[in-house]
């Protein structure tokens, strides 16, 4: 049997990566593993996993995924703050899917403690 990288980019294989996070059993350290385990949640289809760490402010009540969307893979172009000594960060990232890509300027916020998607842009 052969261990996969997980889906994120990250060479550790998923359940050590960002499965624990959409498990609860570890919470994102840091607003980039925030970034990772959440694109890693839309590639497996974890709606709920979205809107538990979607800060409560800008949450959607629902999210609806695409099951036909497929990623195809996880560019972290620039990250600031976002570490355990921050209360903010950003992470630019470029995530692709068959058929194009997603270019996005994200913000991230502590709320109790735990790190959470507040909003992004879109960069030209």
């Amino acid at each position: 049997m052969t261990t996969r990288s997980c889906p994120c980019g990250l060479p550790e294989p998923y359940e050590k990566c960002c499965g624990r996070f959409h498990s609860g059993a570890a919470a994102a350290p840091t607003a980039e593993a925030l970034m990772r385990s959440r694109y890693c949640a839309f590639v497996r289809g974890d709606a709920a996993y979205l809107l538990r760490t979607w800060h409560p402010r800008t949450r959607p009540a629902r999210l609806d995924l695409d099951p036909g969307m497929r990623w195809t893979g996880l560019e972290i172009l620039v990250t600031t703050g976002g570490t355990a000594f921050h209360t903010t960060g950003t992470v630019t990232f470029r995530a692709s899917y068959r058929g194009g890509a997603l270019h996005e300027h994200s913000r991230f916020e502590r709320v109790d403690g735990a790190w959470v998607y507040v909003d992004g842009d879109f960069p030209e």
